[in-house]
């Protein structure tokens, strides 16, 4: 049997395995180990051995359940809470002010948890019942919330990151500066949406009324202080990470260290908060460790078989088409891949071939790690099976309906797939910010 034909039936039965329901990691590994087995008989189960002293070797893997634990942390704790309090009574007085809070609330909740799912329960559960009570409209916050949400696989510190590196082989510390400001780009595109649109149809969203602007002062600088707090924990932790202080590990323990601290001195540490954060910080961190733990083993099979020489003389040789061409179709795959499977599946069903594709073809790496993050966002939130779709349905009250989730990320996703572009024609934005950093 052709290696051709080998890569094709180990890939449709990964597929078939995982349109079962079965879990993803199973899905892959599996046919990783037996395939393995088939090919190169008792050594092939040196492949998957070989994978997992990979994963336990990872000195940067630490970064994974530290911060995450940070970020429940932050959020179970109601600390999160405090900076859309703060951003409801500083930019509530204009139109959009609380949609426009709320994106910052978000950017600020993916800097503390690195998942997109957790700036999704907070946003749903505190900013959406806010901004519908205040007459926003609905389809316009449902989008802001998932589209805002979507930022925490870009900005550091990012999950989906953490597996691009380890699967691509990438420092995870250029990775997480080069998401920063394509991130931060997306935002900004976003807040000025929020407020043009605001300008043109003010009914969209409405200020705050003269009752709610009439805070005393002293209370809108507590709030401040209190909002401050889980900004100032990220800042001195990438601070002393940029600075040189600290490396990429020590400063994901010192962010879990100080959001510990901030809980106890605020009051908020109960043995309910430690339980559920601890419990939810295992359930992630050992979910990420399987998955990345069987694409090394499903990638090592795939190095093994030369299927990566095979794609590039079918690209190339074939059809003639150029390394760029060949980067949109890669694109394009993903945004097709995005309606049906989440970020981790998609990354680790293809990256056995695109990533040693993408190093043949003369493009960067951690430049190719942004554009495949913010892909993942654009998948994210397209239907018929975006992942942010179907949790904002779960989330969100009956009066929103799932029509109404589908309309509201429709200029989302335009200003998304203007961001991909854009990162695309000048990958500075992507790398300059890591150079400058390591060059120092």
């Amino acid at each position: 049997m052709s290696y051709e034909l080998i890569a094709l039936l180990m890939f449709s039965s990964m597929m078939l395995m995982l349109l079962t329901g079965q879990r993803v990691f199973a899905a892959i590994g599996s046919v990783a180990v037996i395939a393995s087995l088939l090919l190169w008989g008792d050594g092939g189960s040196e492949i998957a051995f070989g994978a997992a002293m990979k994963l336990m070797k990872w000195y940067p893997l630490l970064t994974l359940p530290l911060f995450i634990y940070m970020g429940y942390m932050l959020s179970e704790s109601g600390i999160a809470e405090d900076l859309y309090k703060m951003f409801h009574v500083w930019m509530g007085p204009i139109h959009g002010g609380l949609a426009i809070g709320t994106i910052l609330l978000m950017v600020a909740i993916s800097a503390m948890n690195g998942l997109s799912v957790a700036g999704m329960a907070i946003g749903a559960s505190i900013a959406l019942p806010e901004l519908l009570r205040r007459g926003y409209d609905k389809i316009m916050v449902t989008g802001v919330i998932q589209a805002g949400s979507s930022l925490g696989i870009l900005v550091p510190p990012s999950v989906v990151l953490v597996l691009y590196g380890m699967i691509a082989r990438q420092p995870v510390g250029q990775l997480w500066l080069a998401g920063l400001l394509p991130g931060l780009l997306m935002a900004s595109m976003f807040i000025i949406y929020i407020v043009v649109r605001c300008k043109m149809q003010p009914h969209l969203g409405p200020a705050l009324s003269e009752e709610e602007r009439n805070v005393p002062m002293s209370e809108k600088l507590k709030l401040l202080r209190a909002g401050i707090l889980p900004l100032a924990i990220f800042f001195s932790m990438t601070g002393l990470f940029l600075m040189g202080v600290t490396s990429l590990v020590e400063s994901s323990a010192v962010g879990a260290l100080a959001a510990t601290i901030a809980a106890i001195v605020k009051r908020r540490m109960t043995k309910e908060v430690m339980e559920n954060t601890l419990r939810k910080t295992l359930a992630i961190s050992c979910m990420f460790m399987w998955i990345i733990l069987a694409a090394l083993c499903f990638g090592a099979v795939f190095d093994g078989l030369g299927a990566v020489k095979a794609i590039e003389a079918l690209f190339i040789d074939r059809l003639g088409l150029t390394p760029w061409e060949v980067l949109i179709l890669m694109q394009l795959s993903y945004l097709i891949m995005g309606t049906f499977l989440d970020d981790t599946a998609m990354l680790v069903i293809v990256a056995p071939l695109y990533v040693p594709l993408v190093k043949l073809l003369g493009f960067d790496l951690i430049w190719y790690g942004v554009l495949y993050t913010i892909t993942c966002q654009i998948a994210y939130m397209t239907p018929p099976f975006g992942y942010n779709l179907f949790l904002m349905r779960a989330m969100a009250p009956p009066e929103v309906s799932l029509t109404d989730i589908y309309r509201s990320i429709v200029p989302f996703v335009l200003i998304m797939i203007c961001a991909l572009v854009i990162v695309m024609a000048f990958p500075q934005i992507a790398l300059w910010l890591p150079e400058w950093h390591y060059s120092r």
